[in-house]
């Protein structure tokens, strides 16, 4: 078999093709989880604490001359070793709002599955064998007309 037959093979499966619909509407959700996330959690999470931005947390490692409210792209261009904490939390409050989103879509799309699919019946039981057997000695002694 020839590597460009197998390629195909390979690239025209459902499970491929499914997998690349996956990744495109995943970036695209990606985006407006980002958007949900910096454009109204932060600006809320930032209310609460105070009109926080995690963007500028950071630690300066070591001494520094900085004056204090130095904000982090000041920091960076002076060339100090800094720890920039915001942005991680930024990215784990990303995270965990994206993982409950996508919970919550799974539970209701799982809801919405069982409310429109019938409950399958389940197969009868097998009927015992002595009934089959009476059954058959019923059946042999009608009478015959």
């Amino acid at each position: 078999m020839s590597f460009m037959k197998e390629f195909r093979e390979f690239a025209v499966k459902g499970n491929v093709m499914d997998l690349a619909v996956g990744v495109i509407i995943g970036g695209a959700f990606g985006k407006i989880v980002d958007s949900v996330v910096n454009d109204i959690i932060m600006p809320l999470v930032g209310l609460v604490f105070g009109k926080l931005d995690f963007s500028n947390l950071y630690i300066v490692l070591g001494h520094s001359s900085m004056p204090a409210g130095t904000t982090l792209a000041d920091a960076k261009k002076a060339g100090l070793p800094i720890l920039a904490y915001g942005n991680f939390l930024t990215v784990a409050l990303n995270f965990v709002i994206l993982a409950f989103i996508i919970f919550i879509m799974v539970k209701q799309v799982n809801r919405l599955r069982n409310s429109i699919e019938p409950p399958v019946a389940p197969p009868p039981p097998p009927t015992p064998e002595d009934v089959l057997l009476l059954r058959e000695i019923r059946d042999s002694l009608k009478p015959r007309v």
